[in-house]
Parts: structure tokens; sequence; C-alpha cells
């Protein structure tokens, strides 16, 4: 009997019900064995044709419907990881276990884990096409591509004979009533002190503080809003504990994915004894002055301070202070908008993932721009910043935008349908966002695409939420669209 949380009861039942199956299927990135093996048995259960490349890519082939061998072949695509973040009460092993879903009103959401609407909606949707018996369309390749979420793995590994398709339909977007045209590109920074470490001090105690609760989100479409870097904000504090109560710093920690707003960062420090109380008293100073700072933002931001057993070693004090001046010096959030389109981030930095061990300290950003020059620009300010301060900084997955084609035929296609369909017109846009359909264009140039999704809030943290009504809506204009593909 179902349940007032059960999914499967939702419309499209088709598509729910795929979506179901794929929360119960483990799948963050880098461990896709189940989820792979379960597309791969979906497809022989329907005797279509299934390939899987050497870098884990899937691609399943279904002819056409009679009446419609003369369509454009067309590629329904959407990545096969999710991004795995949870909420520190939560004790959840994303390589093991299922996504507990949530029916809240008219949203869908998971118990304080990300989703994985992104973008397990979009492969929930290609499956129900490949199984329908109902939909009219054109010879359909289906490309579910591996590690999106980590520098597009997937997509950089396509062989250019490996797809046939004319028109590419991208299911990654995440705001129903939107055609996405273009997209960001991207540049990861990874940045590395070595070192030997310093014997801690005897007649010290160490001190663990952690800032935890930050909203976090996609670095891509929320690096906009404003919200807290903890990494950021937990180094503000550190900067002060070390100048003004002779904090040294033994460990670092701090976010976790390259392409999530860190919610979270912890260090341990080193401090005289007698210095204890001024350091909780600036716990509580800081606290209070990142919450004023953020109360229209955030939610309640917490700093807190506990003892913890001393480290053997401590960082080396001029490479503690070297990191400490470059993190605070680091740019992050918004480094442009286009000046076109004001509204939109064309240049941003995620200043991401920082941890250390006992004698190596790496820092990770994720840098993207839609326009070459300024992602190379900011890379130089990065590169910069950190080299001055001692680090190795290399680079890495660099890739460039999408450039729209606002002459695309199946946009024109699209739009037409949409205001048809809805008696609204569909906005194109652009996306501060890397979608992989700048990196599968590179190797299909002659593909014409377009993005396309239903609406999804809060993405790669555990706030991620997707609207029923617009999964109804998505899925409507994908079958619409799918039977009104062009004739080659």
């Amino acid at each position: 009997m179902a349940t007032k949380n059960d999914i499967q009861e939702l419309s499209p039942k088709a598509l729910w019900k795929n979506f179901h199956k794929i929360c119960q299927t483990p799948h963050p990135s880098h461990h896709l064995e189940a989820i792979s093996k379960m597309i791969m048995d979906f497809a022989q259960q329907l005797n279509l044709e299934a390939v899987q490349d050497e870098v884990g890519n899937i691609l399943i082939r279904k002819p056409a419907t009679k009446g419609m061998e003369n369509r454009k072949t067309t590629i329904l695509q959407a990545h096969l990881d999710m991004v795995p973040q949870k909420d520190s009460s939560v004790n959840h092993n994303f390589e093991t276990d299922a996504i507990q879903t949530i029916i809240d009103g008219d949203w869908v959401k998971a118990d304080r884990t990300t989703l994985g609407a992104d973008n397990g909606i979009g492969v929930a949707a290609a499956m129900a096409v490949l199984e329908s018996k109902e939909i009219q369309h054109g010879t359909l390749e289906v490309l579910l591509t591996a590690d999106e979420e980590t520098n597009m793995v997937g997509a950089f590994g396509l062989k250019p004979e490996f797809l046939k398709g004319d028109i590419l339909l991208n299911l990654d977007s995440e705001s129903e009533g939107e055609l996405y045209v273009g997209c960001a590109g991207g540049i990861d920074a990874n940045i590395s002190w070595k070192f030997i470490g310093e014997p801690s001090f005897a007649d010290d105690i160490a001190l663990k503080v952690t800032l935890k609760n930050l909203k976090g989100g996609h670095s891509g479409l929320e690096i906009d809003l404003g919200r807290a870097n903890a990494n950021k904000l937990l180094f503000r504090f550190l900067k002060e504990a070390i100048i003004s109560y002779e904090a040294r710093l033994a460990q670092v920690e701090g976010g976790n994915m390259r392409n999530a707003i860190p919610r979270e960062a912890s260090a341990i420090i080193s401090i005289p004894t007698n210095e204890r109380s001024n350091i909780e008293k600036l716990i509580s100073e800081y606290e209070a002055l990142f919450n004023e700072e953020y109360k229209a933002i955030e939610n309640t931001i917490i700093l807190t301070v506990e003892e913890v057993e001393m480290p053997e070693t401590i960082i080396p004090e001029e490479v503690q202070d070297d990191l400490v001046n470059a993190i605070t010096a680091c740019p992050n959030g918004v480094f442009r908008f286009i000046p076109e389109i004001p509204e939109i981030v064309e240049t941003s930095n995620n200043l991401s993932i920082i941890t250390s061990t006992a004698d190596t300290i790496e820092v990770k950003c994720l840098l993207r721009s839609s326009v070459d020059s300024k992602k190379e620009e900011l890379a130089s300010m990065v590169e910069s910043v950190f080299t001055l301060a001692g680090a190795k900084v290399e680079f890495s997955g660099s890739y460039s935008g999408w450039n729209p084609n606002l002459k695309s035929a199946i946009l024109k296609e699209m739009s037409e349908l949409y205001l048809e369909k809805f008696g609204v017109a569909a906005k194109v846009q652009v996306i501060h966002a890397g979608l992989e359909c700048g990196v599968i264009g590179a190797t299909y140039p002659n593909l014409d695409m377009i993005s396309f999704g239903p609406t999804i809030c809060h993405p790669h943290s555990p706030d991620e939420k997707v609207n029923i009504p617009s999964v109804q809506k998505f899925w409507n204009f994908l079958v619409a669209t799918l039977e009104n593909i062009p004739t080659k």
C-alpha cells in the first residue's frame, strides 16, 4: 500500500517509478557500479541495444516508432552520478545506502542528504521514454555519462564515433520553463604545500574549532546568492586567533566537493593554556559577527570549540601564515556579471576544499566563466596569490563554455511548442554552470543542442528538492518535443 511519501504514486508514474529505482541504487561520483548495472539490465529487459565505453558512459539505442523513421536521430543525455552531501546529524553512507525520499507539499526532498534529482530526474525521464510504447519518436539514442560532477569525466572521454545523433537534448537544467543554449566553461586550481611538521608544544592545549550549518549549494547556480563560504569564514577567525592569542594551526579540513559551496569547516589549533578563555570569547564574538553579516542569507551559523588530544606535530609557522594570508586574499564568489545580461554571472570562483595531513596542505578551487579570457584572468589571480604564498599551483580539467546558437532549429521548434502547449513563452537562457553540452559539442561540433529540465532548488546541498508540478510539465514538454522532431 502506498504511503504519503511514496514517490511512485506521483505523476507521471513512469518517470517517478524510475526515479525511485535510482534513489534505491547508490550512485555518488566515482561509485557508479551499481547504477550502471541497473541501467544495463534495464536495457536488456527491453531488448534494446546498449553499450558501455571504457570511461563508464552508457549508450542505449531505440528504433523509431512506425511512421517516424524520417525524423532526425535524437540523443537524450543525462549523467549517472550525484553529489554526496549530508548534514552531520545524519548517518548515511552514499556508497551503500538508499536515498530516503520525502514528499513535502509540492516538493520531493531527501532526509538530510542530497536528493540526486540532479541528474536522476533526467535519467528517469530517459528511462521512461525508452520503455514507453505510446510515445511517437524518431530513432533515439540515450547517452548517460559518468562522473559529470567530478570534472565531467564521461563527457571528456567520449569518442567521436560513439554517437550517431543529429540533435542532443540535455536533461540537466534546473528551472522549468527555461531553455538553455549556452553555459560557462571551467578550470580546476589544485594548490599544495609540502612541509615538515614541527613538534607540538607540551604546555599548550589543543582545541578543535568547527564552523557549520551553512546552506552551501551549487557553486555555479547559487554562487550569486551571496551565501557564506565555510573556508573563508573559518580562516577569518583563525587569522585573528593567530595574531592575538598565539594560536598555531595543526590541522584543517573544509569542504568536500569542488562544485559545492563549502558548508562546514574545522581546524585543530594549539594555544597556550592561559589563552583558552580568550579563544572561547573570540568564538562567541565571531559567531555573532557572522550571523549579523549573513542574517538575511544564511540559517543560524554555528561556531564551536572543544578541547581535543594534542596532535604530535603542528604546521610550521611560516607555512601557516602563508596559508592563512593566501586563503584570506583568494578571490571567492562572483568575479563579474555578463555586461550585456547583468543578472547572469559571467565569471566566479569557488574556494571549495582545504585539507591537511602531517606533511601536506591541499587547496582546491573551481573557476567558471562563459568568457575564456576572463577565466584565464581569474586563474592568473588565483595562481599569483598562492605562488606568492609559496604554494605549488597546477590547473587541470579546463573546458570552454558552450557558445549560444540562437538560430538553432531545435530551439525554434521547442520555443514554438512551449508557447503552444503552455500559453507562455519559454525563457532562452545562458547558465553559469558547467553543462556537458560544451564538452560534448567540442567532440561533436555539428550537434544541435538544447538543455532543459524541471525546477530543482539547492542542488549539491542537503536542501535539494524538486518541484512535483514542474516534473509533470517537463515530461509533457519532452514528449511533445520528441513527437515533433524535424525530419532529416
